[in-house]
């Protein structure tokens, strides 16, 4: 590690007992000199612990092999958690610099762990014996997750086939670090400034939030539009300059595919060959039947099935959107096609005139601070959870807020930290992750959990306004937040979210259906100036127009999740060439030209800058199946806060983490497998004859 110098160890708050409150980490002490000499101390540490293990001369049994690699790494864990959340949210070259090196160093520490063969070997002989060996449920759990992750990581390889997959893995590490810095790169360099003759058809929420994005880039008294996707969307749906609104969106589908230094097409490439190498090792015919196997899906042509229901139908209802558009177009004397970045501009002018609503009418009712008083009140109202603002707890930024939760009986049970404004430092998208999991393993460890976001900030004075998007965002990672902070298990492995990845989006988008309901919003969505309730009439036409437009936020999702199939189903030969790659499967399935992926590949974070979603980008849909299902729960009950099904939702879902099959916790949350029809009816696309 020596492409930045190491500061001595001494005073390094890493590397000390953190006497903050709740043992946090103290953000204000920490700096990016702090982070190489913590990581060297924690990769020796660790390797040390795990050597102990696989050298430990007594028989293995559960306690001195499965739980002592439980135990380990906990200084790699702490270091590592707040190095990442800086890297993702609040990020400069020091630390990119650094992440660069340590993704690398990352590989080159675990790859010897998880392809030790006398470590395996013990793991190994008790997964065998694991019948005999009297565990409990989560027990038996823990001793399969973690046969499997060796197992799957090529423990059981030959000597040569492991050399070359430490090989392929470091290089994999170093290629996703590079693409994210690419893709964060190209969205800090571009903005375009709005002039006075540059506003027509913008709300003032809008404006007002382009001049707050000015100052944070430090242009004050300007007004900029940026790459994020919460400042993107709203111009393209409200600018009535066609010109400017087909800059912004050519900037933002061009992230990473300027054919410049921050260009990611040749990094895609060398991604997916060396993850078709790396399952070919390990005898599997595609990287995507590696990844799937491991999943509630098990197979790419079970994805393929879910997706291509959901495609046949979305794809009618948005080409009869697409003509409706077109005639939109030239009923108001447009002469020209219609083009992607018209679409969000006349589809909100067809909601206007189909369902009576814009979200410009609803956005002054959706205040950012009683949006997350919402996501709070339902939590109350579930789970018995209480939230109070802690002002004395160390934060990375200036915007960000912490509350201190509680459970019913008024224990404390974790941190909820809240980081909600774009700002350059920040990689965009929503997220959540942990700074520090829950466990019991060794007396019990609360959580503290993250939220980030990108949303605008309001202009001086004025509150941060949501759109119905937006809010919903907020409850969507709040769902995985409650994932998080209700975690009740014994090991940090099965903690929270770590659950198989097409199950993890099932309590994040489950809670999505709180934001909507009417009792809600009535409670909490308030005009930012006058107080005034959001009026029956409103709520009523905000209801009745959900549906409008799901055909093309589908056609839109369901095209980037097929591509990323493909990606990883077809030999990395045929994708050699990126852009046609692309072009040739849009062509197949039949991708309107008005509309763009969700994401294109060169900005594909989700599966390129790592490989959590690689192959699974799929998950979302497959978790909504659930979600629609499982919300049905409550609409059957007659509450949507009825205690018995609140309660089986904690303790089958929210609370026990990775500690059951995900098959049979949501059956015994539900009492049945999910209704595939459920997901199609939600969306308002069941009522077609390819649904049926």
């Amino acid at each position: 590690m020596t492409a930045t110098a190491i500061a001595p160890t001494a005073g390094n708050p890493l590397l000390q007992a953190w006497l903050t409150p709740h043992a946090t980490p103290p953000f204000d002490a920490i700096k990016p000199e702090h982070f190489l000499p913590a990581f060297e101390q924690a990769f020796a540490d660790h390797a040390a612990e795990v050597a102990a293990i696989a050298n430990d001369p007594a028989a293995p049994d559960f306690a001195n092999t499965i739980v002592a690699l439980e135990r380990a790494g906990k200084l790699l864990n702490k270091v590592s958690a707040v190095f990442y959340a800086l890297v993702s949210a609040h990020s400069s070259p020091e630390l990119l610099a650094i992440d660069s090196e340590v993704s690398l160093r990352q590989a080159r520490h675990w790859n010897p762990i998880l392809m030790n063969a006398v470590l395996f070997g013990r793991v190994a002989l008790l997964h065998q014996r694991r019948a005999d060996l009297k565990l409990t449920p989560e027990q038996t759990r823990l001793l399969e997750r973690t046969y499997t992750r060796f197992h799957r990581a090529g423990a059981g390889l030959d000597q040569a086939a492991k050399a070359r997959m430490a090989a392929v893995n470091e290089r994999l590490a170093q290629l996703g670090t590079a693409f994210s810095h690419h893709l964060l790169a190209d969205e800090q360099a571009w903005s375009l400034e709005l002039g006075a003759a540059d506003r027509d058809g913008l709300p003032e929420s809008f404006v007002a939030a382009a001049e707050a994005a000015a100052a944070e880039r430090g242009q004050p008294g300007k007004a900029v539009v940026t790459l994020s996707r919460s400042s993107v969307e709203p111009f393209l749906k409200e600018s009535g300059r066609r010109d400017l609104r087909e800059k912004v969106f050519k900037a933002f589908v061009a992230r990473g595919d300027n054919g410049d230094a921050n260009d990611n097409n040749a990094t895609i490439v060398e991604i997916l060959a060396l993850r078709e190498e790396s399952a070919g090792l390990l005898s599997y015919p595609t990287y995507a039947a590696y990844r799937l196997e491991d999943s509630m899906a098990r197979t790419p042509q079970a994805v393929r099935d879910l997706l291509e229901r959901v495609w046949r139908p979305a794809l009618k209802a948005t080409l009869a959107d697409r003509d409706a558009l077109q005639a939109l177009v030239a009923e108001e004397g447009g002469n020209f096609a219609l083009a992607p970045w018209d679409w969000r501009y006349y589809a909100e002018k067809l909601r206007r005139r189909r369902a009576d609503f814009d979200d410009a009418a609803i956005k002054p009712y959706l205040m950012l601070d009683n949006m997350i008083a919402a996501a709070f009140d339902c939590a109350t109202r579930l789970f018995g959870l209480t939230f109070a603002e802690r002002k004395d707890i160390p934060v990375w930024h200036a915007d960000v807020r912490v509350w201190e939760v509680k459970d019913a009986a008024g224990k404390h049970k974790a941190l909820f930290y809240g980081d909600y404004f774009a700002r350059p430092s920040k990689r965009s998208g929503a997220w959540m992750t942990s700074l520090r999991d829950q466990q019991t393993l060794d007396g019990e460890v609360a959580p503290l959990i993250l939220n980030v976001m990108n949303f605008s900030k309001g202009a001086a004075g004025l509150p941060a306004l949501l759109s119905p998007d937006d809010a919903r965002t907020l409850f969507h990672e709040f769902g995985h937040a409650l994932h998080g902070m209700l975690s009740n298990v014994t090991y940090p492995s099965l903690s929270g979210t770590s659950v198989f990845t097409d199950f993890v989006e099932l309590p994040s988008q489950l809670y999505e259906h709180w934001q909507e309901q009417p009792q809600v919003l009535r409670a909490f969505a308030r005009h930012y100036q006058t107080g005034e309730p959001l009026p029956d009439d409103l709520l009523q036409r905000f209801l009745a127009a959900r549906k409008f437009g799901q055909g093309f936020a589908t056609v839109e999702f369901v095209s980037s999740a097929l591509l990323d199939l493909e990606f990883h189903s077809q030999p990395a030969e045929a994708s050699r060439d990126v852009g046609a790659f692309e072009r040739r499967e849009l062509a197949k399935i039949g991708m309107p030209a008005e509309i763009a992926l969700r994401h294109r590949p060169t900005q594909f974070a989700h599966i390129f800058s790592g490989d959590h979603y690689a192959s699974g980008y799929y998950s979302y849909m497959w978790s909504e199946v659930m979600d629609a299902d499982a919300f049905g729960a409550f609409e059957e009950a007659g509450d949507i806060f009825d205690p018995a099904v609140a309660k089986r939702l904690h303790d089958d879902i929210y609370s026990s983490g990775g500690s059951r099959e995900p098959d049979e916790a949501y059956i015994a949350f539900r009492g049945r497998k999910p209704e595939p029809d459920a997901l199609l009816r939600g969306r308002g696309l069941l009522d077609t004859p390819e649904a049926a």
